[in-house]
């Protein structure tokens, strides 16, 4: 091997990489595949790695590069085995952002027509919101299946909504933590290869990328969310997995809720058909690209047909049910909103002005769910999964003074007060502003469309 050894001698080998990369070079892909299967059997200390990270975070990947560490990492561990199957499997992976609950909609709906849909998501960390945090809000809800498991499931009833299993890319989930750590998280290379190590690690045909832009976006450029969205796209389909991306805003909330629980019941409502206007314009979207890339679909008439009927005739809603019950969650949550964690201070919050709303800024709306206990600062933090608000205001809204915008659902006066205070900051009442398209492009590895 060329890191074989021990000790002092890998110590330096490793050394030679890193100066070779922080210079400006490259690593080839044997030593890419060698450096990842060392460090994940706890051969490459941590120092080092996180000093190659750094490295990589100035100086980049080569493409070549990128390939090699995604596949490095992918096969770091083992994969999701559907076995023989008749029907597609698709997944959608969302770069995060505020009020973005269009998972909770898309695994029910796609199952309902007749795909698999092994979705695999995250926690909310910093100012966005997770798509597990919001499932554990649902009381017994499991999102810890061991991989046997969701590959069960995923037979059964045509979705499991899960976490990363220890099994998939462990390389990844210590790469990532390290990367929390050192600042290099928003490196374009290295957040593709974790995306798509993980992602097709499920297996699927098909994938389609939701990549946030705007203000409230992990990537709020747009020039950059489109590389980031190029360069998964590569990866995807140079392994065999039609991969699709739209380019959408997160220049203010989606939908009305922000906040865990919310966020379930406004899914929820989704699925019944009375969800807000741009999510389920998102979802439909989304969902008919899904349909497409796993052949499942004539054309996007046809996607959406089959989108609209799974909603009307509550096959979605049902399906939501089964996987909720599948994973130990409660399914009364569906028919009773009650039944999810209720916070015991609700206030409304009202237009301290007449005007047109110029802003809902998603990112001061994300602080201030952490700030009421609904998000977390380290991965490990406790949440409140019932804190939140109802945001009715939209920008280019007019608005009279006293009108009703918000509700903040908080666990005491003191909480809400200071909720009060950033609707006060992130909700502008002002001049017109022109908010960003919500889907402005599709990307393909033929080009870009705008749309």
């Amino acid at each position: 091997m060329l890191l074989a050894g021990a000790g002092a001698a890998m110590t330096m080998v490793v050394a030679t990489l890193i100066e070779r990369k922080r210079n400006g070079g490259a690593l080839a892909p044997a030593e890419w595949r060698e450096l990842i299967t060392a460090y994940t059997a706890d051969q490459v200390p941590d120092y080092q790695m996180s000093a190659l990270l750094m490295a990589i975070y100035f100086r980049g990947l080569s493409p070549e590069e990128l390939a090699a560490l995604t596949d490095a990492m992918l096969e770091s561990g083992d994969r999701l085995d559907l076995g023989r199957r008749t029907v597609p499997a698709v997944d959608k992976h969302s770069t995060g952002g505020v009020g973005d609950k269009t998972s909770l909609l898309l695994a029910p709906m796609l199952a309902a027509c007749g795909l698999m849909v092994p979705m695999m998501s995250g926690r909310g960390l910093g100012h966005t919101g997770g798509t597990l945090d919001k499932l554990e809000s649902i009381p017994g809800f499991r999102t810890d299946l061991r991989l046997r498991e969701a590959e069960d499931q995923v037979r059964r009833i045509g979705c499991a909504l899960i976490g990363q299993t220890p099994e998939i890319a462990p390389a990844d989930k210590r790469l990532y933590a390290l990367r929390d750590v050192t600042a290099t998280v928003e490196s374009i290379p290295l957040i593709a290869a974790s995306i798509m190590s993980k992602k097709l690690a499920e297996g699927v045909d098909g994938l389609v990328l939701d990549v946030k832009t705007g203000s409230g976006a992990f990537l709020p450029d747009p020039e950059m969310a489109r590389t980031l969205a190029e360069t998964m796209i590569g990866l995807g389909e140079a392994r065999g997995c039609r991969t699709v991306a739209l380019l959408t805003a997160m220049d203010r909330p989606l939908g009305r809720a922000a906040g865990n629980a919310l966020e379930v019941e406004e899914a929820i409502e989704g699925l019944q058909g009375r969800g807000p206007d741009d999510l389920m314009e998102l979802t439909y979207a989304l969902g008919a690209e899904m349909l497409l890339v796993a052949g499942a679909a004539a054309d996007r008439r046809d996607a959406q047909r089959k989108l609209g009927h799974v909603i009307e005739s509550g096959a979605a809603l049902d399906r939501l049910r089964a996987i909720i019950e599948a994973q130990g969650g409660n399914p009364a949550v569906v028919d009773d909103p009650g039944a999810l964690p209720q916070a015991p201070v609700e206030r409304i919050w009202e237009a301290p002005v007449a005007g047109i709303v110029s802003r809902v800024e998603p990112r001061r709306i994300g602080r201030a769910i952490m700030a009421l206990g609904g998000g977390r600062m380290k991965v490990d933090d406790a949440i409140d999964p019932a804190v939140g608000f109802v945001i009715t205001a939209r920008p280019g809204d007019l608005v009279a003074r006293g009108q009703p915008l918000a509700t903040i659902h908080a666990r005491d006066d003191s909480g809400a007060r200071a909720a009060a205070q950033a609707l006060a900051e992130a909700i502008v009442i002002g001049e017109p502003a022109a908010p960003l398209p919500l889907i402005s492009h599709r990307i393909t590895r033929d080009g870009v469309e705008p749309l």
